[in-house]
């Protein structure tokens, strides 16, 4: 005896099957893709960025005294934007903002590239020096903070 639906072949029903399997497969990863992003989207990134952005203005100035450049010219404007994002580390962590130690991390990073501007490096030697100083900064921070 047969148990196929009358007038439909076994083979014809089961592609039947098959086909809304994969049709409610497709809508889960979709589903699941858009309930992931939405997920993401309420994320706060700032933090990350303005962490990102400093290192790699931090790489910039590394990578400038690999390529021995190191005229003010060359390294004045990643200081510069190194300064304004280093005001942006209290607002970044609000959780922390209250943390001693990190308001005097994020001061002394403030007080590395202050010193940078104040006295800019004009040869490889105190690119290098400034280089160390700031990541010094970074990682006394990381040291305490990162996970």
């Amino acid at each position: 005896m047969s148990e196929s639906a009358p007038g439909l072949p076994r083979k014809t029903q089961a592609s039947r099957y098959l086909f809304l399997f994969l049709v409610g497969l497709v809508i889960g990863v979709i589903g699941t893709v858009m309930a992931v992003r939405a997920i993401e989207a309420r994320a706060d990134h700032f933090p990350g960025s303005v962490m990102r952005v400093q290192q790699w203005h931090l790489a910039q100035l590394g990578n400038n005294l690999k390529e021995n450049r190191c005229a003010a010219t060359d390294t004045l404007p990643h200081l510069r934007t190194l300064r304004a994002l280093s005001d942006d580390l209290e607002p970044a962590f609000p959780d922390l903002r209250d943390d001693a130690r990190y308001v005097q991390h994020a001061s002394a990073m403030r007080a590395a590239v202050d010193s940078a501007l104040g006295s800019p490096p004009l040869n490889c030697q105190g690119l290098k020096a400034t280089v160390k100083n700031i990541g010094d900064a970074c990682q006394a921070c990381h040291q305490d903070f990162r996970s």
